[in-house]
């Protein structure tokens, strides 16, 4: 005996598979939402945090930094610098920075002030204790 396979077996298939996985999208996207308070210390933000996150996105910074695997790739990540160099270093290389050595890649002279300064490096801090369970990969030698 032989099976027809018909228009509406197709049809059925189609629609029980795709019942199927959007069942396991929404379980799936159900148990992100309930990990993220745990992963993002929200609640450690303080106003010097946002006041950072503002001077970091108002300036671009993701224009050569990547930030959780997001901007562009020309200069290092930003989520481990904190974990990787310090406060004061990090304070001490962006006010270091040169104005305008013509044809040499380099990290502009934004002029930040010391509470400016803070105000990045609290974000950094608070930026290098987000969980992003070890993505990106950005483990930098």
């Amino acid at each position: 005996m032989q099976q027809v396979f018909t228009k509406a077996v197709a049809r059925n298939i189609f629609l029980g598979s795709a019942a199927f996985f959007l069942v396991i999208y929404l379980l799936l996207t159900a148990a992100t939402w309930r990990a993220i308070p745990q992963r993002d210390h929200a609640s450690a933000m303080t106003a010097q945090v946002i006041a950072g996150k503002y001077l970091v996105d108002t300036n671009d910074c993701q224009g050569c930094h990547t930030i959780n695997g997001e901007g562009s790739y020309f200069a290092p990540e930003l989520d481990n610098v904190y974990t990787r160099r310090g406060g004061p270093f990090i304070k001490a290389w962006i006010a270091a920075q040169p104005t305008g050595v013509p044809g040499r890649r380099q990290m502009p002279n934004f002029h930040f002030n010391d509470q400016q300064l803070d105000d990045i490096v609290a974000y950094l801090k608070w930026l290098s204790q987000v969980d992003t369970n070890h993505w990106p990969p950005n483990i930098q030698g």
